[in-house]
């Protein structure tokens, strides 16, 4: 199993900024408040992730040996469980599956920066216990996108993590590397998650 894929999961970025500058050589002039257009409201995605505390059955998707002739998938089953922290700003995903090619046990913390209005999403596999670069992104219209980087057989490569058909009671995560700047792209991690009932 490629160590790499397995300690990316959603449950996994490049964070794609644009910062930018002018100069013109002179002090700005002061604003008027009163021809000034208002600044749009800046959406608080604090509890995007409110939807998924709980437990689920989680059925798992991983590609071995990513962006190489010799890729392989190999399946997992299993359970994830998702607990809420901080009021919301921040939860921990544990998650435990089992197939053929062994078992991934690995641990995802999910934290809420106030100031970007941004989630990083940071995941460890237990077979090793190292942390891996943080996904960053957000949620748009109820699908979520996180980029980061990553290395792989020892090439920088770019890594995005997006959260889909998200429902009361399921949801999809793909996980997929690119190795050409963003230009394309292959899945290599594929989770479905249902609901399992409260216990009483």
């Amino acid at each position: 199993m490629n160590r790499r894929i397995l300690r990316r999961t959603w449950a996994i970025p490049f964070l794609l900024t644009a910062i930018g500058a002018t100069a013109t050589g002179a002090p700005p002039a002061p604003s008027d408040p009163a021809s000034a257009a208002p600044m749009a409201a800046q959406r608080d995605g604090s509890h995007d992730f409110d939807w998924e505390i709980g437990t689920w059955a989680t059925s798992v998707k991983v590609l071995r040996n990513p962006l190489s002739p010799k890729a392989t998938w190999v399946e997992f089953n299993g359970t994830s469980v998702i607990h809420a922290l901080a009021g919301g700003r921040a939860n921990l995903v544990d998650l435990d599956v089992n197939g053929p090619a062994g078992r991934v046990r690995g641990v995802s913390l999910r934290l809420y920066n106030v100031e970007g209005r941004q989630w990083s999403l940071n995941f460890a596999n237990m077979g090793d216990g190292l942390l891996t670069p943080p996904s960053v992104g957000e949620f748009k219209n109820g699908r979520g996108e996180f980029y980061g980087t990553d290395t792989l057989r020892g090439r920088a490569i770019l890594v995005r993590f997006v959260i889909l058909d998200v429902t009361p009671d399921s949801a999809r995560f793909e996980q997929s590397y690119s190795a050409d700047g963003g230009k394309t792209w292959e899945v290599n991690w594929i989770a479905t998650d249902r609901r399992l009932p409260a216990k009483p």
